[in-house]
């Protein structure tokens, strides 16, 4: 029932413009003098379940047709074998109950179009095509085009549940079904659509989950680092012995300036060029011990300079694309002096991923 007031009056409309098609159409196709009504009270039910819940079993097309039509071929029987007996009707609905189930069109206007038949007494079966048949025919037609023209799926026919884009490792499609199979009861939405709340459901509160994460929470805390000056060779010391890909370059009041990885020495040994890299390598993270040379020395002269940065109260979720889309593998945060705190690698946000989920 949680609809906003555009959808309830879609569905008013909807209704009316229904009922009001079938009772104009078929009135008009009425046989003068015919005793046989040109419209039936179960029609109104049936429009409830059209306009209202297009997407419900029990709306679809071959539903509304089969369930009407039969229901009152059903209570016709019961009125030729038991005539005006008070209990016809009951078994009248109950016998329309099992045709509908065994056809596959459950339609819960159907027990009322048996009821109504065994109620007013009719045998003829002429009724169940004109007005039953009939009108159930107009109703699903203004359906269709009314439920197409505000923007609803009608018929809805069952289809596999889109999965959401980035799909939570919940429940699978055979999951719902032992679920289903359990609880064993008519429900009045298609599993299709059920599976895809179910999954939206789950996403919203892995986002939820996930968007209460601030990168404080999950950084490594005090990370290695270096300073503009820091050697060459004892920065790729300290890269090789901690098997880390990247140390932050801050200045005396730990400022970030820069950032050295293991992509600045491969591009300053000019590792492109494979023969003889290691040579090259070697030559490069090794002190020249000259006053003046044009081989770099420190590390200032090979870090990266632009470094994206988070803070501290930065929720984690903003960071997944950084990391997906752009190839980082590392993020330093820094508080609200700009000061280098921490860092967040790829390590730590599948780790609070995998603890969101």
């Amino acid at each position: 029932m949680a609809v906003n007031a555009r959808e309830r009056w879609r569905v008013a409309l909807g209704c009316m413009l229904g009922v009001l098609v079938a009772a104009l159409v078929c009135r008009s196709l009425a046989a003068p003098g015919s005793p046989l009504p040109w419209l039936v009270a179960p029609l109104g039910a049936s429009a409830v379940l059209v306009f209202g819940v297009p997407a419900s079993p029990f709306a679809q097309p071959w539903a509304v047709l089969g369930g009407n039509t039969l229901s009152a071929l059903v209570g016709i029987a019961c009125v030729l074998a038991f005539g005006a007996a008070p209990w016809a009707g009951a078994v009248a609905v109950g016998a329309a109950v099992l045709v509908m189930f065994a056809l596959r069109c459950l339609h819960p206007p159907g027990g009322a179009c048996a009821l109504l038949v065994t109620m007013g007494g009719l045998h003829d079966a002429q009724f169940a095509l004109y007005p039953v048949l009939a009108n159930s025919l107009l109703l699903v037609a203004a359906g269709i085009a009314y439920n197409r023209a505000t923007g609803r799926r009608y018929p809805h026919g069952q289809r596999s549940a889109a999965p959401p884009a980035r799909k939570a490792p919940g429940f699978t499609g055979a999951d719902l079904d032992a679920v289903l199979a359990r609880y064993n009861q008519v429900l009045d939405v298609s599993r299709d659509d059920l599976q895809s709340l179910l999954q939206q459901a789950e996403q919203q509160a892995y986002q939820r989950r996930l968007g209460a994460t601030r990168c404080g929470e999950v950084m490594s805390r005090d990370p290695l680092h270096v300073s503009f000056g820091t050697p060459l060779q004892e920065a790729w010391s300290l890269l090789r012995r901690h098997r880390i890909k990247a140390l932050p370059v801050v200045d005396r009041a730990r400022r970030i300036v820069g950032i050295v990885t293991l992509n600045d020495f491969m591009r300053g040994a000019e590792l492109d060029l494979h023969a003889g890299w290691a040579d090259r390598l070697r030559s490069l993270v090794r002190p020249s011990g000259r006053s003046h040379t044009g081989k770099p020395e420190v590390v200032g002269q090979i870090m990266t300079r632009q470094v994206r940065v988070a803070s501290t109260d930065r929720p984690l979720a903003e960071l997944v694309p950084v990391f997906a889309d752009t190839g980082h593998h590392h993020i330093p945060v820094i508080d609200s002096q700009q000061r280098l705190v921490g860092i967040i690698t790829q390590s730590d946000l599948v780790r609070a991923l995998c603890r969101a989920g």
